[in-house]
């Protein structure tokens, strides 16, 4: 089993360091957001993993990334996805090759080795494409492999731990498999502390809340994590964020977010729901009570609790009715807010203020304009972290 590897870095006080995790691909998500925050060389970029997979353009980012390199102060971290092509490469005896099978096919051109593929114009069908392909990946991609194989685990300074997944302990990193360094699910409820501060990412932090669908920063003081997965390509509401510590102040922690999504303003207040729930891919199951086009009443088999969810949000796996991340949650809302519209429907807008999404059943007015990219504090969270092993 391959070690942990730990990479020593220095963070100049003086020079403003940005971290992003779960890129999965989206360039306009990752290069939209750098230029809303003005990135320059003056600036540290650490990416926190996986950079690669679940994104039609994971090849050309990792590209761009490399040549970013030359010219910016870029520290990049490997995760659970950005080992998928030497590994393969390599015919990793701890990978069955049934592995490959079923994801290459499964993400078809959002998995990088089909975009290989595509690009040497070579068949990728079945299995038996696989020789080939190993053999034109090492003769072509060379620089690629060379750059993702050099990917520490974990990133260390003397106050902060950069690790995608997780880890369980600060000390004998180098003794640590670097596979659950990298995939650590679930990691929050694991009940770890840390002296320095551990940044990760990997799990999406909408996954950890029973009530409310937030994907911004999560930030628990007490035990020195931060987890900063905002559900990029993976959630139909999720946004790429990007956590700030300023210059002079490195444990001042901010975020901003980018999500692509358009923008209304609010013309009406809302008061905020006082019982909500947010179904999570985790614990996903529905019945379906009655069926509609546009909204079918559902109840949530893990708690009970009945709703209406969106018709396109249903779908069937494994014998079982299951939905994309849903909440019956009302949004705050002044009349003059700006939201982003995840879906318009007849019954109002389901929204995102701030991260969370939730209903917006008031007026809008359409904007035209970019969303800017608002730079906020990320306030502590001190409320309950779901374990989705023991949260039915």
């Amino acid at each position: 089993m391959e070690r942990a590897t730990v990479q020593t870095i220095t963070l100049p006080p003086e020079r403003r360091v940005l971290v992003l995790s779960d890129i999965h691909g989206n360039r306009d998500f990752f290069w939209s957001l750098l230029r809303a925050l003005h990135f320059s060389p003056e600036d540290e970029l650490i990416l926190l993993g996986d950079l690669l997979e679940k994104g039609e353009e994971s090849l050309t980012l990792l590209r761009e990334v490399m040549e970013l390199t030359k010219t910016h102060r870029v520290h990049m971290l490997c995760g659970n996805c950005d080992n998928l092509t030497y590994n393969f490469v390599d015919e990793n005896p701890d990978i069955p090759p049934s592995f490959y099978e079923s994801y290459i096919f499964k993400w078809g051109k959002k998995c990088i080795l089909r975009q290989m593929a595509d690009e040497l114009g070579l068949p990728l069908r079945s299995p038996a494409d696989f020789p080939a392909l190993r053999n034109a990946i090492r003769g072509s991609y060379g620089r690629e492999l060379a750059f993702l194989r050099d990917l520490p685990t974990i990133l260390l300074t003397d106050e902060f731990l950069f690790v995608h997944g997780g880890v369980p302990r600060e000390d004998r990193l180098e003794e640590l498999s670097a596979w659950p360094c990298m995939k650590n699910d679930d990691f929050l409820p694991k009940g770890y502390s840390f002296r320095r501060w551990v940044v990760v990412g990997h799990w999406p932090v909408t996954l950890y809340r029973l009530n409310i669908a937030s994907a911004a920063p999560l930030l628990l003081p007490e035990r020195h994590i931060l987890s900063i997965d905002g559900g990029c390509q993976l959630k139909w509401d999720g946004q790429l964020n990007a956590l700030i510590l300023p210059a002079g102040a490195h444990t001042d922690f901010y975020y901003a977010a980018w999500d692509g999504l358009p923008l209304a303003t609010a013309l009406d207040d809302q008061a905020p729901s006082t019982h909500s729930i947010n179904i999570r891919w985790s614990e996903n199951p529905v019945e379906v009570l009655e069926q509609g086009e546009e909204f079918c009443r559902c109840r949530h088999l893990a708690t009970g609790a009945v709703l209406d969810i969106l018709t396109e949000y249903l779908y069937e796996r494994d014998g079982a009715v299951r939905c994309e991340d849903s909440t019956d949650y009302r949004l705050p809302v002044a009349a003059g807010d700006v939201l982003t519209v995840v879906r318009e429907t007849s019954r109002g807008i389901l929204a995102k203020k701030d991260g969370i999404t939730g209903w917006y059943t008031g007026r809008i007015a359409r904007t035209g304009a970019e969303k800017p990219a608002v730079v906020q504090k990320i306030p502590p969270f001190y409320g309950k972290i779901i374990d989705k092993r023991f949260s039915d």
